[in-house]
């Protein structure tokens, strides 16, 4: 394995040494936008420093084919992916107690305002309604494709299409 590696691991870090500085405030705006609705405490260069080190040190396999931004940007969405699922695990969400958060009204008020501002604001794009109401039923994408009868590329182009709105509106795209 040790000779094998060698010439993988050279390649990672020549790719990485070669990065242009508009490349590295790519790589940086991304982090930064991932890292915004993380839990816990891992910080946007937290993040990028993690996916910079998985990538030299080989623990997430570069693909030849696919550009280095690319990959480093796969490589956040994982490790952003991990962090929530750390957080479930930790059973760090609230509980609703049977009561489905009624017991704090003022979370409820506000629930229910961004509820209405996010169907406001897809009222018109039915198939990011869809994908919304998978979403908070807690249906998980396979389950969203197949009930609403979409292909992994409408799921996911619907899921951008939602993400980018959002942040334009200034509402937080924090979907675990």
């Amino acid at each position: 394995m040790g000779s094998a590696c060698r010439p993988a691991a050279a390649r990672r870090g020549r790719a990485l040494a070669a990065l242009s500085e508009e490349d590295l405030l790519r790589l940086r705006a991304i982090a930064r936008l991932r890292a915004r609705a993380l839990p816990g405490d891992m910080s946007w260069s937290d993040l990028l420093h993690e996916a910079v080190l998985r990538a030299l040190t080989g623990a997430r396999p570069w693909p030849p084919a696919v550009p280095l931004l690319a990959f480093l940007a796969g490589v956040m969405r994982s490790i952003c992916d991990e962090q929530w699922r750390r957080h479930r695990r930790q059973d760090h969400l609230p509980t609703s107690h049977g009561s489905g958060g009624a017991d704090d009204p003022e979370r409820a008020c506000a629930a229910a305002e961004a509820l209405a501002a996010v169907q406001r604001l897809f009222a018109s794009d039915q198939a990011a309604l869809k994908v919304i109401t998978g979403l908070i039923s807690g249906m998980a994408a396979e389950e969203i494709r197949r009930h609403y009868d979409m292909t992994a590329v409408q799921y996911d182009t619907t899921r951008r299409r939602i993400r980018r709105a959002m942040l334009r509106h200034g509402l937080v795209w924090s979907w675990p």
